[in-house]
């Protein structure tokens, strides 16, 4: 019965944080050589996922450097998150050409955005990523020496908060984390006000993006004024460390 459970718990688990992580591992349970099996079974369904998953309305965001937007981590890659429908994707092509465009050298990144297959499929811990119409967007930052092409406070682009005042109150049953403990540990880039702002702007310009979602205090500080730009609610997770963009 443990053995059971544990098989169990690794399938879910996998396929939450994945999509087919779970299938390649019930493909490997059969094998002596479990690992390799399953190492070489999750590599083959995710490089046939970007093949078939334009088939089914999601295209893949690049995770390769060299394109005018990639993600920001290789891990979105590796566990399929990097996938939206092709009205998003050309949004974003769109929202990123213009940012290279008014500041040359600008490197637009992206978090989390979608598995590659079946709207309804959560994208855990995120409430709303389940149908590829939404993604999140790295921050631009700068150091004294001026504006950080790609770069991120964080390995992954979240979870690098920017103070400023909330009415959030504190309550422990949100995915509104706050995560002190881990703040100390970032380099001390700033935002970079001119990236920032223009962003804001161009993605509340654009006709086809119905919401974008940034803390309060970041609406008034980058004098966001259009009413696309607002905020996600008190039990959403923080978004004072990415930009939510959704259709």
């Amino acid at each position: 019965m443990l053995r059971v459970l544990f098989h169990v718990f690794i399938f879910v688990s996998l396929t939450i944080i994945s999509q087919v992580g779970g299938l390649a591992w019930l493909m490997a349970l059969c094998s002596k050589q479990r690992t390799v099996v399953f190492a070489a079974t999750y590599f083959t369904l995710s490089l046939t996922a970007l093949w078939v998953a334009p088939m089914m309305g999601r295209e893949p965001i690049p995770c390769t450097s060299g394109e005018v937007i990639q993600m920001q981590s290789k891990l979105y890659c590796a566990l399929n998150r990097q996938y939206v429908t092709p009205e998003l994707h050309e949004v974003l092509i769109d929202f990123a050409s213009r940012m290279e465009r008014q500041y040359p050298g600008t490197e637009t990144r992206v978090l989390d955005a979608n598995f590659p297959y079946f709207s309804g499929f959560p994208l855990l811990p995120h409430l709303s990523h389940d149908d590829g119409r939404k993604a999140d967007l790295a921050f631009y930052y700068e150091s004294d020496e001026g504006y950080l092409p790609g770069v991120s406070k964080t390995p992954v682009g979240y979870f690098a908060f920017e103070d400023g005042p909330t009415d959030c109150p504190d309550n422990t049953i949100t995915l509104r984390w706050n995560l002190t403990w881990l703040q100390g540990l970032w380099p001390d880039y700033r935002l970079d006000p001119l990236r920032m702002r223009e962003a804001l702007q161009l993605l509340g310009a654009d006709d086809r993006v119905g919401k974008i979602f940034i803390e309060p205090h970041l609406r008034e500080r980058f004098g966001a004024k259009n009413p696309k730009v607002r905020f996600q609610g008190c039990r959403a997770a923080r978004h004072d460390d990415h930009i939510h963009v959704q259709l």
